[in-house]
């Protein structure tokens, strides 16, 4: 396993901090002859993160944008997709009383390529670009008591799930009516963003987003909860692991003897390898 990352966090004059990295992580097993047994195996996934935040006088704009992308493939296999993410937020705020804003949020988030569910049936995609597709907008308050913690309140929120795929729409997918391609919600956001050196080189990053529909069981909360921690051991080596949880309402799992049920989501990827700071 090789990881090959890339890391920066720079200061542009006094109104810009930003901070990213971008990493490949390898993975390849060979046997030949081999006594015990196994499965020759290559895998790879590529991570990005980069973060640019402003702040002049009364006024922040915080921007994030995330990006993965990954593979497994074994000789007895067909390929998978391990890892598929696009998020993008932007955040503007404007100081309305100390370390309070008056702010506007807007939010993207969907995939790449088509997704599988390999343990029922791996040859139907469940998923692909825009299907689903997350787009959020609202207005609230930012609140930024320090430099390692960010709560921004949306209580009025527009939220809108497309499914932009004839099948997948016609099967309701994603909680859009059959034959619709929006599912359209108005409600309230919040989102707690963290980030902390806890040791030396050792950094948490964390982001609770919790949304509630007015209109249509405001009692029912999304829940999307990340987890990054990156473990820098030295110069060249680091340990990073990301955890994810969710529960969304509207979504439906299905089981392997064909019933569709609402399930909490959780997902996991440690990474260990070569890093590169700079």
């Amino acid at each position: 396993m090789v990881t090959i990352a890339v890391c920066a966090e720079t200061k542009k004059d006094s109104v810009w901090i930003t901070n990213g990295y971008a990493g490949l992580k390898l993975t390849q097993v060979s046997f030949t002859n081999w006594a015990t047994g196994g499965d020759n195996a290559f895998a790879f996934d590529l991570q990005g993160t980069y973060q640019a935040d402003y702040k002049h006088n009364k006024h922040i704009w915080q921007n994030r944008i995330e990006l993965s992308y990954g593979l497994n493939k074994t000789k007895s296999e067909i390929t998978k997709k391990t890892s598929d993410k696009i998020y993008l937020n932007s955040n503007y705020g404007y100081e309305i009383y100390k370390r309070l804003y008056l702010s506007a949020l807007l939010n993207f988030q969907s995939q790449f390529t088509r997704g599988y569910d390999y343990g029922v049936n791996p040859d139907v995609y469940v998923s692909q670009f825009m299907a689903p597709g997350y787009l959020m907008t609202g207005i609230g308050f930012t609140w930024i008591p320090n430099k390692f913690f960010t709560a921004v309140l949306s209580p009025a929120a527009w939220r809108g799930t497309f499914v932009l795929n004839d099948r997948l729409s016609d099967e309701g997918a994603y909680g859009v009516k059959p034959g619709k391609r929006l599912l359209s919600e108005f409600g309230a956001n919040l989102k707690l963003e963290g980030r902390y050196e806890f040791l030396k080189n050792m950094t948490l990053y964390s982001r609770l987003d919790l949304y509630s529909d007015y209109l249509r069981k405001p009692q029912n909360v999304d829940i999307n909860w990340e987890v990054q921690i990156n473990m820098v051991i030295n110069k060249w080596f680091s340990t990073t692991l990301t955890t994810n949880m969710v529960y969304d309402d509207d979504v439906k799992i299905t089981l392997s003897d064909g019933r569709k049920v609402k399930r909490v989501q959780f997902k996991e990827l440690l990474g260990v390898g070569l890093q590169f700071n700079f």
